[in-house]
């Protein structure tokens, strides 16, 4: 049975109680928040890892795409981003791959080339499309078989999650067509489909024959990630007709899968403006019924280029905040080429910032406490305690350690201005004002000379 399933049936599974655990809730309200579809523990029988809970009230998740190309087939690499990516605090991660030996990809990120023994501790997510399609050299040639055997080839091998363009129909099309996009569509999964069904005249065999796609999802527990191939690529085409059609199916096929067990994750737009961005996941929850949401940023603009792991958690921040429930990376290197290590590590860093910020306005269970905690290490000046809680521990020391003060009560912004030593120092002195006139003649000497070895180090 799928986790949806045994849910519904009122059994709390040991994977229920690992992530209620982790997240700080009752495992009962986890249950129920995964019987009515609001929350998902994603998790392949195939994949053996410790589960992460996404959804309703559950902290929010960060996702990373790796992957190689056609153009730069560097697998070694892909590895290394993958374990950066991880590293620095992505639950989630995404196989983009489009070159070849694309099963060879896929086992190798899932840990298979390392004796056979699986080692990415985070979901896995890909788009089957892409191999279907390179498989068969064009997407003119691919044929619903080849789609429908690459998803369960994919399912076989511990795939978490699948992207599927369900949404993508000949309607949504037409209205895109319709409405003159700045963009089009820029969703490669979307284009395929898109171009598959004009050349064939057919409708989009994702959505035709939806049933045989939730026979494998409920077979080996595969969670469907229903893609937005119809997503906004520019500000400009925002919250439009064909957005919104897309949207409106994805709807109607939640339901189908909540009816069959089957766990299931919306993705959402790409490029929004910042007023448009809580009104987009709100109407999402309200037309899916509450399932996890997952952006692609959203980017708040489009002239980020070079920056746009900014542009983007500045929109994911507000998209967390209004109920998003996973954030998916960008690199400073989007929309200008295949991202390096160093911007995998920014990408993701970037993105956990904006998560936890979400976190914080959603009250997730231990996100205040950490950031109050890291203000009383401020307060105290308490360095080693900041960099535990900092989100990239070796950029907050490195970035001390470049201080002629690095091993000083007081940092080189302030120096014996410390507004922090000042305060501490005011703090004790008022605790004279109540203490014993003797005892308050001797610790008057104490804390006096205590503050000025702080501010100064003298």
């Amino acid at each position: 049975m799928t986790q949806m399933e045994q849910a519904k049936r009122g059994r709390i599974t040991e994977e229920m109680r690992y992530v209620a655990a982790v997240e700080g809730i009752d495992a009962g309200e986890l249950r129920a928040r995964i019987a009515a579809g609001l929350a998902i523990v994603p998790k392949n029988i195939h994949h053996d890892f410790n589960p992460i809970g996404v959804g309703q009230g559950l902290s929010t998740k960060v996702n990373a795409n790796i992957g190689t190309s056609g153009h730069h087939q560097q697998l070694h690499e892909e590895v290394e981003k993958l374990k950066i990516a991880i590293a620095c605090g992505a639950e989630m991660v995404m196989d983009l791959s489009t070159g070849d030996e694309l099963d060879a990809v896929r086992q190798e990120v899932l840990g298979r080339g390392y004796d056979g023994v699986l080692l990415i501790p985070a979901y896995l997510e890909t788009v089957p499309i892409y191999q279907a399609v390179a498989d068969r050299g064009s997407v003119y040639e691919m044929r619903a078989d080849d789609l429908f055997g690459t998803i369960e080839a994919h399912a076989l091998d511990g795939v978490d999650f699948v992207t599927v363009h369900c949404g993508v129909t000949r309607e949504a099309v037409r209205r895109l067509d319709a409405d003159g996009r700045i963009a089009g569509i820029v969703s490669r999964g979307g284009s395929f489909l898109a171009s598959w069904m004009a050349r064939s005249g057919q409708e989009n065999p994702l959505l035709e024959q939806y049933d045989r796609l939730l026979d494998i999802a409920y077979e080996h527990d595969l969670t469907l990630s229903l893609g937005d191939g119809i997503r906004p690529g520019a500000t400009g085409d925002a919250t439009d007709a064909a957005q919104i059609q897309e949207l409106l199916t994805l709807g109607e096929l939640t339901r189908r899968a909540h009816e069959r067990s089957v766990q299931v994750m919306i993705e959402g737009p790409g490029h929004v403006p910042i007023h448009q961005i809580e009104a987009n996941v709100l109407l999402q929850k309200r037309v899916c019924r509450g399932a996890p949401f997952y952006v692609l940023g959203p980017l708040t603009s489009d002239i980020g280029a070079g920056y746009d792991h900014i542009t983007g958690a500045i929109g994911g921040a507000v998209a967390a905040a209004a109920g998003a429930d996973v954030l998916c990376y960008l690199t400073p290197a989007e929309h200008l080429r295949l991202p390096t290590l160093q911007d995998v590590r920014d990408g993701v860093l970037a993105t956990k910032i904006a998560a936890h910020s979400g976190d914080l306005a959603k009250g997730v269970f231990g996100a205040k406490r950490r950031d109050d905690q890291m203000s009383v290490y401020r307060k105290q000046l308490d360095w080693e305690g900041q960099y535990r809680l900092a989100l990239d521990p070796e950029k907050a020391r490195e970035f001390r350690m470049m201080s002629e003060d690095y091993d000083k009560a007081v940092c080189t912004m302030c120096g014996t201005l410390c507004s922090m030593a000042l305060e501490n120092t005011r703090s004790r002195l008022g605790e004279l004002l109540t203490a014993p006139e003797e005892e308050a003649t001797h610790r008057h000497v104490r804390v006096g000379s205590a503050a000025y070895r702080r501010m100064g180090n003298a």
